[in-house]
């Protein structure tokens, strides 16, 4: 089994409001080690696998993409807003024993699941398609 420090910070997490007002938000995560690699799974509940997005640069993985809010009238008054919608991003930083250019990933009953396996580092930017089954 690979060792991994647990001072390590996988993960960014950045909630800032844009310039045209549009709220970015990051979803939550776990990063957890296998025999294999480390998987990250991701809490996107009401997203289309089509509004996500995975990119790798070095040994970082961001993942982003918009959950539209299109399903409340106009006009109405909320009693509570929990729901996060609009543009969203997470980096996560891997170590340098995992290799993202075999990287899996499987968008799933709200979750996206990103497997990574123990390998040698990619230093080519690529992106990581992500399926349904």
């Amino acid at each position: 089994m690979h060792k991994m420090s647990s001072a390590l910070q996988f993960a960014r997490r950045r909630v800032a409001i844009a310039k045209d007002h549009e709220t970015h938000w990051a979803p939550n995560i776990d990063v957890y080690a296998t025999e294999a690699g480390l998987v990250v799974k991701v809490e996107l509940a009401g997203m289309q696998r089509e509004n996500l997005e995975l990119t790798v640069d070095g040994n970082k993985l961001r993942i982003s993409g918009q959950r539209p809010d299109g399903c409340r009238p106009p006009q109405c008054k909320f009693l509570v807003m929990e729901i996060t919608y609009g543009t969203f991003e997470r980096v996560i930083e891997m170590p340098d024993d995992c290799d993202l250019t075999l990287g899996k990933a499987l968008y799933q009953n709200g979750f996206l699941r990103v497997e990574v396996p123990y390998a040698t580092k990619s230093s080519t930017p690529h992106t990581i398609s992500v399926t349904d089954d």
